[in-house]
């Protein structure tokens, strides 16, 4: 039998009961809906988990902070423990495999003056100038990143000029908006573990309008960042108007960092070096450690819904099995005509398992498309019940973060097709294989 006709022959049998086979689509379309829509909002949920933890920062970024951290079995934080972060350390961790880039961390605590009337102030995280481009700093809305040209630029958050300066005329302390294109900056460390000679007395730098203000970011709306090398030589200049009892005390404080903060060059290796490091007696912090078990929510949630759209393709297989067997039961007396006019018994097998084949085909298709209108209407006007189950299974959930629902990639639509082809093939394959053992004496017996 030719191809051709046995496609015209399937199609002319479907549309003969259109009813029937109609609603054996319909079981199709819904356990395809099912199928799509399910995994979709695993796949959505588990994206805007990934949002939530990437706006704190970069996934492959590890911090070992000078003050680790303890956590009991359940993850909660019990204790902390202090550890000595040097640059014998830094350099084991540069040897690390996938490690790409390691810098020293200090923190700083910086006055800003603008003229006579306004003052500001500035906490800041120091490193080295080629790791701050690795470890996720947002885009700059004003000015440009320190460079090797223009090191002691300021770098600011979105938040520090409109927050972190006020008015110091009368003392009335009052909000001033510091704006980086025509305030321009003095600056001053704050060293209070140590004493000044005389504490009218410090070296003040002039950045002027050196400032870079960054995008808005939740983890860095109110940090400001410097160079380890601009904060270096303000450091040694800053040391020299201290009491002697305090310079050793200084001087000494500089060898040990606050923190390392290291990139990964892949988010799968993080927890490979994590390992790496504990083996080297340092506890570790990294978003990696959050997003795990946000992960292992999300995954579960995506076998508990894929688990209802494989309940109802199996019903619709159900369905399809239960048409075919009707479709046979009422043409018996065709397959004897078939078998007598020389067909091959492969032949009336292809036929019935191309039927089945297209009731999954088609009903694939429609459920494809009415996937995406549903989708669609989730994104649209399901966010107050998916940002109240977000919540409940992310405590760093944040509504302002826009992410979507339900997210069908491109792979999905075409998974769907296939399954509810596969389904009606495997679903027919029984009542097809029935048929080919009809008697054909027999089956010219029955009364049509």
């Amino acid at each position: 039998m030719k191809i051709s006709d046995l496609i015209k022959m399937g199609l002319r049998n479907l549309s003969r009961r259109k009813a029937r086979t109609a609603l054996t689509v319909v079981g199709v379309v819904i356990g395809t809906i099912s199928i799509v829509v399910m995994i979709s909002i695993g796949i959505g949920m588990n994206t805007g988990f990934k949002s939530q933890v990437m706006e704190l920062g970069s996934l492959t970024t590890i911090t070992i902070s000078k003050y680790a951290p303890i956590k009991d079995d359940e993850g909660n934080y019990v204790d902390s423990k202090e550890q000595i972060i040097n640059e014998d350390l830094l350099n084991s961790v540069k040897q690390i495999k996938h490690v790409k880039t390691a810098s020293p961390v200090f923190y700083a605590d910086v006055t800003l003056k603008i003229g006579k009337g306004v003052e500001g102030y500035a906490y800041c995280a120091v490193m080295d100038l080629d790791a701050m481009k690795e470890f996720g700093l947002p885009d700059v809305q004003y000015g440009e990143l320190p460079s090797e040209d223009n090191p002691d630029t300021l770098i600011m958050g979105s938040e520090v000029p409109k927050n972190y300066f006020y008015s110091t005329k009368g003392n009335n302390g009052s909000p001033y908006q510091f704006e980086p294109s025509k305030d321009k900056l003095l600056a001053y460390l704050n060293f209070y573990q140590y004493a000044f000679k005389d504490d009218t007395k410090r070296p003040e730098f002039y950045l002027g309008n050196n400032v870079a203000v960054l995008q808005q970011n939740s983890q860095y709306d109110y940090m400001c960042f410097m160079t380890l090398d601009t904060y270096k030589r303000w450091y040694m200049e800053s040391i020299d108007y201290l009491k002697a009892s305090d310079k050793k005390k200084a001087i000494k404080a500089l060898k040990e960092y606050e923190s390392i903060q290291l990139n990964v060059d892949n988010v799968k290796n993080v927890s490979k070096v994590e390992k790496k490091i504990k083996e080297l007696g340092y506890q570790t912090e990294s978003l990696n450690s959050y997003l795990e078990p946000l992960e292992q929510t999300s995954n579960m949630m995506q076998m508990v819904l894929g688990g209802v759209g494989a309940v109802a393709m199996l019903v619709s297989a159900i369905s399809i099995a239960n048409t075919m067997i009707m479709s046979i039961y009422e043409r018996t007396k065709e397959i004897g005509v078939m078998k007598v006019l020389g067909c091959c018994i492969t032949d009336i097998k292809k036929l019935f398992l191309f039927e089945a084949g297209m009731i999954g085909l088609i009903g694939g298709i429609i459920g494809i498309v009415l996937s995406y209108i549903a989708s669609f209407c989730i994104n649209k006007y399901g966010g107050p019940l998916f940002s109240a189950l977000m919540k409940s299974t992310s405590v760093m959930y944040d509504s302002k973060v826009s992410t979507s629902f339900s997210i069908i990639p491109i792979w999905l639509p075409f998974l769907a097709a296939g399954v509810g082809i596969a389904v009606g093939v495997i679903s027919g394959y029984f009542p097809a294989k029935r048929a080919t053992k009809i008697s054909a004496i027999e089956a010219m017996k029955t009364e049509s």
